[in-house]
Order: structure tokens, then C-alpha cells, then sequence
């Protein structure tokens, strides 16, 4: 297996782990990201995902936020597989170390 695979039940993980994280986004976010998932947004979605990580790095300004650069990786990570691999490797260890952060119980 290359570096930039993903097994099938590594994908699936990945996925139940990412539905996890984005079930705590406000509903706004949550609908929002989910019609940038889908796979004929591609092309809306690698914008936004530049834009999301751009908006990251302006944490400082109002509305803004450090929040923005983690989506931005996340929806641009359905369209790169050396990201989706690493995605799903710290989403793994974001289940593990921060269960509280994808909800769920320590």
C-alpha cells in the first residue's frame, strides 16, 4: 500500500470519525459543510477549503477563527488522498486522546 492509500475500512473510520467532529459544528456549519461534501461540489469545495484555512491564519480578526484551519484541511482532504490518509490518522488520535471533542464519553 502506498502512502497516499486509504484502505476501505480505514475510509470508513475516518468518515464515522469526521461525522463525529462535524456533528459539534453549529447547524449552520454542519448543513453548510454538508453540501461542500458532496462529490459534484468539487469545485466549490477546494475554494472554500483554501478560504477556510486563509481565514485560520486571521484568527485574531472577529468571527474569524483557529477553528477555520482544521475545516479547511478536512474539505480539502476529500479531494487529496496524502491529506485524507492524514486526516484520518488525526482524527484517530483526536478519538483517542479527546473523546470529549467528537462527543463522546472519556
Amino acid at each position: 500500500m502506498s502512502q497516499s492509500t486509504i484502505s476501505p475500512g480505514q475510509e470508513d473510520e475516518r468518515e464515522r470519525r469526521l461525522q463525529l467532529l462535524l456533528a459539534r459544528l453549529p447547524v449552520k456549519i454542519q448543513n453548510y459543510v454538508a453540501r461542500l461534501r458532496r462529490p459534484e461540489a468539487k469545485w466549490t469545495r477546494i475554494p472554500a477549503g483554501v478560504l477556510f484555512i486563509l481565514g485560520g491564519f486571521l484568527w485574531f480578526l472577529p468571527v474569524l477563527g483557529i477553528w477555520m484551519l482544521p475545516l479547511g484541511l478536512l474539505l480539502l482532504s476529500d479531494d487529496a488522498p496524502l491529506l485524507r490518509r492524514a486526516s484520518g490518522v488525526i482524527l484517530e488520535w483526536i478519538e483517542r486522546k479527546h473523546p470529549k471533542w467528537m462527543g463522546l464519553k472519556d
